[in-house]
């Protein structure tokens, strides 16, 4: 009978360390996928960025138009810089796009700092912040534009 209740005890605690790993590794998923998820939306910001300034050009505009000293928001669809309003990212599940105006809210929310350096010269910062488990979390990504085009 003791050696039941022994054999018992030993399975038991297996057991139960077996769900703490898993659990663990439940949660250490959830963590790692926020930072590939923020990391992208970091990289967007400044892709998005890019096209506002290549924009200007294919329209004839000076390079740097629309641009100034100031954080900003913006999104895939964006035409120009948005002032920054702190708002949450939106997931859209249906088109599988982030975006402010429909889906359900992430914990992301993305700014984007322009800073001009002279005419010739424009440093965007696409900093995404969010909470989850473990605490607070940041990433940010830094890109120069320049004004090469004759």
């Amino acid at each position: 009978m003791v050696e039941v209740i022994i054999a018992i005890t030993i399975l038991t605690i297996g057991f139960l360390g077996i769900l703490g790993l898993i659990s663990s590794a439940i949660s250490l998923n959830r963590t790692v996928s926020d930072q590939f998820i923020a990391n992208y939306l970091s990289m967007e910001g400044i892709e998005i960025v890019k096209n506002l300034i290549d924009a200007n050009v294919m329209q004839d505009k000076p390079w740097n138009e629309g641009f100034s000293n100031s954080d900003f928001e913006v999104n895939y669809k964006s035409v120009s810089l948005e002032n920054n309003s702190s708002r949450r990212i939106l997931f859209d599940s249906i088109t599988g796009y982030y975006n402010y105006q429909e889906g359900k809210q992430t914990p992301f929310i993305r700014t984007i700092n322009i800073a001009l350096m002279g005419a010739d010269q424009i440093k965007v910062k696409s900093t995404v912040k969010w909470s989850g488990r473990g605490g607070k979390f940041e990433t940010n990504l830094e890109s120069y534009f320049f004004n090469w085009r004759p």
